[in-house]
């Protein structure tokens, strides 16, 4: 008998019968694959999925995660494949950790990414301490990242496919929590292959649209959440331009985000003004133009380090970042102030960058991203 056992695809030298594996089950396409893939493999699977809010608003809301519709296709997912799965109730952990502060960041001005917040503080930490009260060896998503074997451990990498890579969503991953997780979908070219997954395990919902939505924010209508959580927040005050001249009234600050273009109501200007700073005190939205967009200089708080050594160890790192989900890493200077705040030089300004957003970083020279944190206005 040899002394040393191959490990098995979830990188344990045990038999996969041996090696348990909770699955976070969303109810969506991925997450499914993940928990029909590994019980095919032959491992001890356990599906969790998660009821995060109210089911009677949830169930009028087609196509976010989390909802109704999305447990009853999880559940049938394990009765198909044989597995047990649980429904956890997390609505006042989810409420507390992830909806109350989305509220308030947006009140406040901010651009706030509750998707982030979920992940670093519910599924994360609190669905992840569950999976290991179940004696799980590891918990496994749905998401688009991957995990490698680097030379001081594990490490997080972009997504194979560009298209669905969930890096920016997952920054906030610490190396404890990286150790116990997994991702098996990380390596697909794209998202072809895990339908066509889906369809070789024989699952209904193969062709189940990808959620597109904030799962608590239906159609994506900040406004009419943030109003229902925070009656009166939609107070009225004055549109005015960078030299504080009134130019119109709008019908409460959360209405509008930096960036913004459209729906300001004021006409007959021969240049387009944008949404340049939220000013919530004095319930002023400030116009200005497109220009006043740009910046290079972004201040980052709240950092999570992935990288080799202390994050204080240098004065300053070239690497590449991400100030919003939807755009490729840009160049940029890190410049560490402590061992949690930073400031980003961009190298070439970015337009729109809103406290409240995400700031990711990337190694420049390859797929590793090493953390992350949240941008501030600074001291």
């Amino acid at each position: 008998m040899p002394l040393d056992r191959a490990l098995n695809s979830l990188g344990f030298a045990k038999a996969p019968a041996d090696t348990r594996v909770v699955v976070a089950m969303s109810g969506g396409v991925d997450s499914s694959v993940v928990a029909a893939m590994l019980a095919e493999e032959g491992y001890d699977v356990v599906g969790v999925t998660l009821q995060l809010y109210d089911h009677g608003a949830a169930l009028a809301k087609k196509g976010a995660c989390c909802a109704g519709r999305d447990i009853h296709d999880a559940r049938r997912v394990a009765e198909d494949m044989g597995f047990p799965h649980y429904v956890l109730d997390y609505e006042n952990v989810f409420k507390d950790a992830v909806i109350d502060e989305f509220a308030d960041s947006y009140l406040a001005g901010a651009t706030p990414v509750p998707c982030i917040r979920c992940n670093e503080r519910v599924k994360f930490k609190d669905l992840l301490n569950t999976a290991k009260d179940l004696d799980a060896d590891c918990m496994a998503t749905g998401h688009y990242i991957q995990r490698m074997i680097g030379d001081h451990g594990p490490e997080l990498h972009s997504a194979a496919d560009p298209t669905k890579d969930q890096s920016y969503f997952l920054f906030s991953t610490t190396p404890e929590q990286l150790d116990y997780l997994r991702f098996p979908l990380g390596h697909h070219a794209s998202k072809d292959e895990t339908r066509a997954l889906a369809r070789k395990y024989g699952l209904a919902l193969a062709d189940k649209p990808d959620s597109q939505d904030i799962c608590f924010v239906p159609n994506g209508n900040y406004a009419s959440v943030i109003e229902k959580l925070r009656p009166g927040a939609a107070e009225p005050g004055d549109i005015v331009d960078v030299g504080g001249n009134v130019l119109g009234q709008h019908n409460g600050v959360l209405h509008y985000t930096i960036g913004q273009r459209r729906g300001l109501g004021i006409g007959g200007l021969a240049d387009p003004l944008y949404v340049v700073k939220l000013d919530v005190d004095a319930r002023h939205v400030i116009v200005g133009p497109k220009d006043l967009l740009a910046t290079r200089t972004v201040p980052v708080r709240e950092i999570n380090w992935l990288g080799d050594g202390g994050f204080a160890d240098l004065s300053e790192r070239q690497i590449s970042v991400k100030v919003r989900s939807t755009k490729p890493p840009t160049e940029a200077i890190l410049r560490p102030l402590s061992d949690t705040t930073a400031e980003v030089e961009l190298m070439v300004a970015e337009e729109g960058v809103s406290p409240g957003q995400a700031c990711v970083f990337y190694e420049t020279s390859s797929s590793r991203i090493l953390g992350g944190g949240w941008i501030w206005r600074g001291a």
